[in-house]
């Protein structure tokens, strides 16, 4: 049985953990939620808005890909995630097609700065639109647990009333919680009872919000509708310091991995060394070039999704060494402070750098 929340943080300390399906939810047309336990019993401790990645059995190798955990904190006996399939999809199709209650998948992080305790403000706007409500949905989960007065207004677009995500939950919340109001917005068909009709735009978003320019923003949904988004609450005055919104690019292509060189013997030609303590290999790796990649040359796997800094799933300890690291609020501030790395976007810079693989 698991502990007081206080003693068992070693779920997400350890970085990576086993999670055991316990429930599917079938949540709209393509949507579905999958809550987990931890195998070991332990409870969850992540930032509400915050992103895990799951290893999923849908090829010859495992397949990464990033979800928002929609669940609260607040809550840690489980945690939640929820997808949307889309066509050509590999890895949400697997989840929707082979996932069974019972079964366990391995799981890195959590990690994200898209969150209100990372960006706190006295009055929210949660603006979203399709699967991006599910960071919004954790956040509102938290916010009516530990502090339901708060100034919410919920903003969602769905392009038919079947695909508004959460809504009898959220009208339940806002029946309670004397700070949330809901505005949902469907795109493609009309008006109806308890959402309007209509496009992003500037007349739309300040009849919606009026105050929106007094607010604190948090945004996520497809690229288009972020664009138009981002664009509507500068018209409208919103500042940059107050808009926060979750996006994840595509993959960049590797560039050509690190030669390897199979220990004890010295490396060859010019370049700097990264070895690898846990397996004992070492790799050359020229300027320009990452841990990961020094990583793959040897024929190690670091888990790794977005190689780009932004999903912290390549995360892994510098025992000795510097590096250059510029990513994109994958990996924290203390994290960085204790040793830790992000392999993809890592470049060594003295001589002999070490990591925990």
């Amino acid at each position: 049985m698991p502990g007081p929340l206080t003693a068992t943080p070693a779920l997400w300390n350890a970085k990576t953990a086993r999670l055991r399906c316990i429930g599917i939810r079938e949540e709209a047309p393509d949507v579905r939620t999958f809550r987990f336990e931890a195998e070991d019993g332990s409870w969850f401790s992540y930032r509400p808005g915050q992103f895990v990645t799951l290893e999923l059995p849908a090829g010859p190798q495992p397949v990464l890909r990033t979800y928002t955990l929609a669940s609260t904190p607040s809550r840690p006996h489980h945690a939640k995630i929820t997808a949307k399939v889309q066509p050509g999809s590999v890895a949400t199709r697997w989840l929707f097609d082979k996932l069974k209650v019972g079964d366990a998948l391995t799981a890195h992080g959590p990690t994200g700065r898209f969150s209100l305790l990372d960006h706190p403000g006295e009055r929210y706007l949660f603006l979203s639109a399709g699967s991006g409500a599910t960071p919004m949905m954790s956040m509102a989960r938290w916010l009516f647990d530990t502090a339901p007065q708060t100034d919410v207004v919920y903003v969602h677009f769905a392009r038919r009333p079947q695909d508004l995500l959460f809504r009898s939950e959220l009208g339940y919340m806002a029946e309670v919680a004397s700070g949330l109001r809901l505005r949902f917005v469907v795109t493609g068909a009309p008006a109806g009872e308890g959402w309007s009709s209509g496009r992003l735009e500037h007349a739309l978003l300040s009849a919606l919000c009026p105050d929106v320019a007094g607010r604190t923003v948090f945004c996520c949904g497809p690229d288009r509708f972020m664009d138009a988004a981002r664009h509507v609450a500068g018209e409208l005055g919103v500042p940059s310091v107050r808009w926060h919104e979750e996006s994840f690019g595509a993959t960049p292509a590797p560039v050509p991995a690190a030669s390897p060189i199979a220990p004890p013997a010295e490396p060859a030609g010019e370049g700097m060394q990264v070895a690898f303590t846990r397996s004992g290999r070492k790799a050359t790796v020229l300027p320009g070039q990452t841990v990961l990649e020094a990583a793959e040359g040897c024929g190690l796997r670091i888990p790794t999704a977005c190689r780009q800094g932004l999903c912290g799933t390549c995360l892994v300890r510098k025992l000795k060494g510097e590096v250059r690291m510029e990513h994109l609020g994958g990996i924290a501030d203390e994290e960085i402070a204790e040793g830790w790395i992000l392999a993809c976007c890592s470049q060594p810079e003295t001589a002999l750098v070490e990591v925990e693989v």
